[in-house]
């Protein structure tokens, strides 16, 4: 049985929902976050040795990385959702399945980092300096470039409603969470985007994903 080691309010949420998806027997263990809800617990390190979520444990197989889980189980367990290899949708399948993290994650994690020096304790004298760099990086990098992305990802659904040809793929999966994190703390929903919002209504929507969520408990995202 895969073991599936889930930090809650984290990317191990989409490979949850990825197994319902598919089908397969699975167990949870789960992780709560340390240190004012950003740090996963040290008890990960003895799974991993970087101590990230998520992490499986299928057989005699340990494997880290979320994207590189989502193509491991979608090659092994799910053809169903994957393109056919020969054809042009799985190249842009696999592109998707990198720009997720490779791309999408990077402005939205110098947000969240910028953020959080704006709003940290720190001495009274310090403070007005620590704000005006967030809102100084926040204004002229970090945002401009979330909304490159979102007008980039915005663009490139296709008629279908999915990434990747007519059919919902594991790199729609894969994408669920930076439109996910965006749509929380990243303007996505302002009124500009509407086909980003109606697919993430869409995946919401999905019985395997609300499933998903049964096992994976809280997800401030969904």
């Amino acid at each position: 049985m895969i073991v599936v080691h889930h930090l809650n309010n984290s990317r191990s949420q989409r490979v949850l929902w990825l197994l319902e998806e598919l089908g397969i027997e699975y167990r949870v263990q789960r992780y709560e976050r340390a240190a004012g809800g950003l740090f996963a617990p040290p008890e990960l390190r003895k799974v991993h040795p970087l101590g990230k979520s998520p992490v499986i444990v299928d057989g005699d197989l340990t494997l880290a990385e979320s994207g590189a889980i989502v193509d491991y189980l979608a090659r092994r367990y799910g053809p169903q959702l994957l393109p056919a290899q020969d054809s042009p949708e799985f190249v842009r399948y696999t592109y998707w399945l990198h720009y997720a993290e490779g791309s999408a994650m990077t402005p939205l994690l110098l947000k969240l980092v910028f953020d959080r020096i704006a709003t940290s304790p720190m001495p009274f004298f310090a403070r007005p300096i620590a704000k005006g760099i967030a809102a100084k990086a926040t204004a002229s990098f970090i945002q401009p470039q979330l909304d490159l992305h979102l007008d980039y990802l915005e663009s490139q659904l296709g008629e279908s409603g999915w990434f990747v040809g007519d059919s919902f793929t594991a790199a729609d999966i894969q994408l669920s969470f930076p439109l996910e994190a965006a749509a929380s703390r990243a303007g996505l929903d302002n009124g500009k985007r509407p086909k980003l919002v109606d697919f993430l209504k869409r995946i919401h929507a999905r019985p395997a994903y609300q499933r998903a969520l049964e096992q994976g408990g809280p997800y401030v995202y969904a």
